[in-house]
């Protein structure tokens, strides 16, 4: 009986310390000014969105004046920031929120964490998805979500998430990652798109993706892999470039239309690169509608400091609770590692 007891409190003990955890915002929205509410979904494997969008929510809510919202996938134990563990508590903010940004990979959430994201699209809501959010769904089939995996068999919804809104499911590497970096080559048709003003030669330090986004697509840059990981390191000469930056249009299940952006880049390190970083900056206002407001000259500085751990599959984890990340000078990310 006292064991019972005991296992009980524990259970209670680890239930408690998830649900409370409270969402990580970054508000920078001014009273009487124009503003929007984004929420960033951070769960991936390898590429440290944990990283990555915590720093660009930053930069959105600090010089844009926007309220940034980051959910974390977490430890149900710890209340740590877990990558991939599908688990996200507070994705029901979702439901006044004004843009999705999305960096997730092979995410099975329970219902009640899912179904704010599926009443988001549903409603027509616009979406900015990073690397690995092309495969974010991993669901089994006898699940009520199953539409949302990424193999998705089915016409009405084929290839699940990644194919029906962001435009490609996951399609392979094209590229070694820490051997072959990527350059982005704008389009010449798409260098006057809102997304790209001020954007000259993104170069990210991820390797390569496979991408043929489907035919409704806007493709802004191709990617070309490199041999080597400087931006001028040699052209990999068996790699063609590929689709590595696109827009497109999804349609709700009211018909309403919402503007979708997508890039198969995105790793923590290669926030670094100016060129990188403004075209996302750039694709979080035209998402939102706001072109307009895009000048080459918007502000993408880092808000507090930033120093992204080399990215790999789970490895060397940076080991932190979301509040650790909370104000605009707390270190992206937090010193505690793993061995």
């Amino acid at each position: 009986m006292r064991n019972w007891i005991l296992t009980l409190a524990l259970a209670m003990s680890f239930s408690t310390v998830a649900s409370a955890a409270e969402p990580l915002v970054y508000d920078g929205t001014v009273k009487g000014e124009k503003s929007s509410h984004i929420v960033f979904l951070a769960g991936d494997h390898e590429y440290r969105s944990e990283e990555t969008l915590p720093a660009l929510a930053r930069i959105m809510a600090k010089h844009h004046r926007c309220k940034c919202t980051v959910l974390f996938s977490i430890d149900k134990e710890t209340g740590e920031i877990f990558p991939g563990s599908s688990y996200m508590p507070g994705t029901e903010v979702l439901e006044d929120a004004d843009l999705m940004v999305i960096f997730l990979r092979f995410q099975d959430f329970p219902a009640e964490q899912m179904q704010p994201i599926v009443d988001y699209l549903e409603r027509g809501g616009p979406v900015v998805g990073l690397r690995t959010s092309t495969h974010a769904f991993k669901i089994p089939k006898d699940s009520p979500f199953a539409r949302f995996d990424y193999r998705y068999p089915g016409k009405e919804f084929y290839n699940g998430f990644g194919r029906q809104i962001l435009g490609e499911t996951w399609a392979g590497h094209y590229g070694k990652n820490h051997v072959m970096s990527t350059r982005l080559n704008v389009l010449p048709d798409a260098k006057d798109h809102p997304i790209m003003r001020g954007v000259e030669q993104p170069w990210v330090e991820s390797g390569g993706y496979w991408a043929e986004p489907m035919a409704d697509s806007q493709v802004l840059a191709n990617a070309q892999p490199l041999q080597g990981m400087t931006p001028d390191s040699p052209i990999a000469e068996d790699k063609e470039p590929c689709p590595g930056a696109w827009t497109r249009t999804y349609r709700s299940a009211t018909g309403k239309p919402a503007r979708v952006f997508t890039t198969t880049y995105g790793a923590s390190e290669d926030l670094r690169n100016d060129d990188f970083r403004r075209m996302m900056v750039n694709a979080c206002f035209w998402a939102l509608g706001r072109e307009s407001e895009i000048t080459p000259t918007l502000n993408i500085d880092f808000v507090g400091p930033y120093e992204p751990t080399r990215f790999g599959q789970n490895k060397n984890r940076r080991r932190a609770k979301p509040e650790e990340l909370a104000g605009w000078d707390s270190l992206i990310f937090p010193t505690k590692q793993d061995d």
